[in-house]
Parts: structure tokens; sequence; C-alpha cells
């Protein structure tokens, strides 16, 4: 389990917190927690995710160390959040606990995805699903400091395709 953390904190904690306080490292955090997840560093996704699956309801030790690795990280998204908010990137009124719960869940959700049903392009929507929330509630200000959209592209209309 330490092991796994040390790892985690290379690969996603640290990296994030070269970035700029405020909204370049809370997406930064999420950015590379999805980019650990794809790039298969442990053989199963999130190491946490699994372990916390397999222990969930296994009372002891080892349940309650990734329980706190897992609160640690939900901790690190509120953070970011609140140091957002301070930086004047995010809005005042967002709920940083709501709002990094939602976070995780989007990793979480890409993770699984990933991992039952080998879908590559979760994390393309988790991404996008995180930016969305932070564009929704980001200040003029902090707009400009998120990457642009992607453009959509259109689908043919079905009678252009006759």
């Amino acid at each position: 389990i330490e092991a796994a953390r040390a790892i985690f904190i290379r690969e996603v904690i640290g990296p994030a917190f070269e970035a700029a306080q405020g909204l370049p490292r809370l997406w930064k955090l999420c950015d590379d927690w999805l980019s650990y997840v794809q790039g298969e560093v442990f053989r199963g996704g999130c190491f946490f995710a699994a372990a916390a699956s397999e222990f969930d309801s296994r009372p002891g030790p080892v349940r309650d160390r990734i329980a706190g690795i897992m609160k640690e990280w939900l901790a690190t998204l509120r953070r970011a959040v609140v140091e957002a908010q301070g930086e004047g990137h995010l809005d005042k009124d967002v709920d940083p606990t709501q709002l990094a719960f939602e976070f995780n869940a989007f990793e979480l959700g890409a993770n699984w995805a990933f991992q039952l049903h080998g879908d590559r392009q979760a994390f393309a929507r988790a991404r996008e699903a995180i930016l969305e929330r932070l564009r929704r509630h980001a200040t003029p200000g902090g707009s400009s400091l998120l990457p642009p959209r992607k453009e959509k592209r259109r689908r043919p209309r079905a009678s252009a395709l006759r």
C-alpha cells in the first residue's frame, strides 16, 4: 500500500504541485490522475480504487489505510478548489467538497469503464466532464487558464447519407 502511495505521489501529486496554484494546479491534479490510470501504471487501473473495492467491507488496518489514503486524495482535491477560489479563479460560492466529490467520481468512472469495458474514450469523457464543471464555475480570469474547448464534430444528417 505504501509503495503504491509513493508511486501515486510521484505520478500525480508531485507533478501537479509544480503547476501554478489555483486552477492550473486543480486541472493538473485531475488530468494527471486520468493519465496515471490511462498509462496503466498498475495493471488493474487505479490501485486504490481496486483495493477499496476489495477491502471496503473488511474491517481492519488494511481497509483503514486504504480509506485514509482515499480521504487524503479527496482532501487534496478540495484544497486545490479552495486555492483556486482564493486565487480568484473559481467562484466563491462553489462548494469545494462537492466539486472534489464530482471530480473524483468522474475519475473513478473512467477507471471503471476502462478496466471493465476497455473503453479508452472514458478518459476523454471524464476530462471533458471535469473541464465543463471548471468552466461553469470559473471566473473570467480563471477561464483563460483552462485548455480551450475542443470543436465538436458534427454528425451528418441521416438524409445526407442517402
